[in-house]
């Protein structure tokens, strides 16, 4: 009776343990057609920290290349965020890596009609692209105020406001015409169809992804030490 305990209390530990690495927002291709929150144009070229064109806000200019592909809605991305951001961003300041943030917003059919994936991506990317510096920090506070999957999300006045709170003064009204929506949709149908430039993935599954050199980490997501022996070793 005790080995049968001990053998299904093991079998639950090992679940648990195998549920925390694989912790994801799962997405599909047809997430990345199910809904069009802007018909502007998609921006091109570099502005800022935006890198239209790679997909991708770019901070640093380290060595090894690090991809996290990100949904702000997404709640498992706000534990990565919460507990890697920090350590990130050291890690650009100190020159080991350049990072590139992929945001996608294929949670968008799940705050209640706001589309605030698109509308919380696109206040990123208005504050990378007008206040560089502030990139890495708004990106945290809105993971700190992160509202729940499936609610309305924080409104333009509070997204703005954030971007306040980290010296980004200048993005209210590219925050408010949700400008950079059409760029986040076709983001989210490349990264969910493929294929990924340099990766050993083809397709993005879900949020957080994250690549180091084009290897994707397969740890624990809110396991620093894990993640940065990975980064260290150049995604071997």
């Amino acid at each position: 009776m005790r080995r049968s305990l001990a053998r299904r209390i093991g079998a639950a530990v090992l679940i648990a343990a195998v549920a925390t690495v694989l912790a994801a927002c799962s997405a599909s291709p047809a997430a990345s057609t199910s809904h069009s929150p802007s018909a502007a144009a998609v921006p091109t070229g570099v502005t800022g920290a935006a890198d239209f064109d790679k997909g991708a806000l770019v901070v640093g200019d380290g060595k090894t290349i690090v991809d996290t592909y990100i949904d702000p809605m997404c709640p498992y991305c706000g534990e990565f965020e919460r507990a890697n951001g920090r350590s990130l961003a050291q890690k650009v300041n100190d020159g080991t890596i350049t990072l590139r943030v992929h945001p996608l917003n294929f949670l968008d059919p799940d705050s209640q009609g706001t589309n605030y994936s698109s509308r919380a991506g696109s206040a990123l990317t208005c504050v990378a692209a007008s206040d560089p510096k502030a990139t890495l920090t708004y990106l945290s506070a809105l993971y700190t105020d992160q509202p729940e999957e499936g609610s309305s999300g924080l409104t333009d006045a509070k997204l703005k406001s954030l971007a306040h709170g980290v010296g980004a003064t200048s993005a209210d009204s590219c925050i408010t015409s949700h400008r950079y929506a059409s760029w986040l949709t076709q983001n989210t149908q490349n990264a969910l169809n493929g294929p990924i430039p340099g990766a050993d993935i083809k397709t993005i599954k879900g949020t957080p992804t994250v690549l180091v050199n084009g290897h994707q980490y397969s740890g624990d997501i809110t396991d620093t030490k894990a993640l940065l022996a990975f980064i260290a070793k150049g995604g071997k």
